[in-house]
């Protein structure tokens, strides 16, 4: 795998900022208000578990986490039954939660960035060197579990 200089919490950190940012100095057309705001809690919980659950799995089976090294084990259980990238799901949980918490249309508009930026410059050649080092394990396996949920 290609070595990545910028690794993916760089870009959710950036995004996640960037929306604070959005929402404070560029207010678009507040869309959530409270009480309902707060189920953006409920968002980034589940994002921060999810996450947490993947980095446990990476290290249980002593293979790595980091897109420009190369894995020793494919795995498939745990959140990886129903998304073959639960991290990056987690964190795209985790900035729909911002968005639902702050509630305007400025804070949504990165996460859709995010998740373009995160597919070509992550997923696709991580799918292409997992394919390469447990070929039709891989396979087989994408072909039952979809790439984000």
């Amino acid at each position: 795998m290609k070595s990545a200089k910028i690794l993916p919490p760089t870009y959710f950190n950036g995004t996640f900022i960037m929306m604070i940012i959005m929402h404070f100095v560029f207010p678009v057309l507040d869309l959530i208000d409270y009480p309902i705001n707060l189920l953006g809690l409920i968002f980034i919980l589940i994002g921060i578990v999810l996450n947490l659950w993947t980095d446990r799995l990476f290290k249980n089976y002593a293979t790595t986490v980091k897109p420009s090294e190369e894995p020793v084990e494919l795995i498939i259980e745990g959140p990886f039954r129903f998304s073959r990238n639960p991290m990056y799901l987690g964190m795209v949980a985790i900035l729909l939660g911002v968005f639902i918490f702050l509630g305007s249309l400025s804070s949504f508009i990165l996460i859709p960035i995010f998740a373009v930026l995160i597919h070509k410059n992550f997923i696709k050649a991580e799918e292409e060197s997992l394919e390469k080092i447990f070929g039709k394990q891989f396979v087989k396996y994408k072909d039952r579990v979809r790439r984000w949920l």
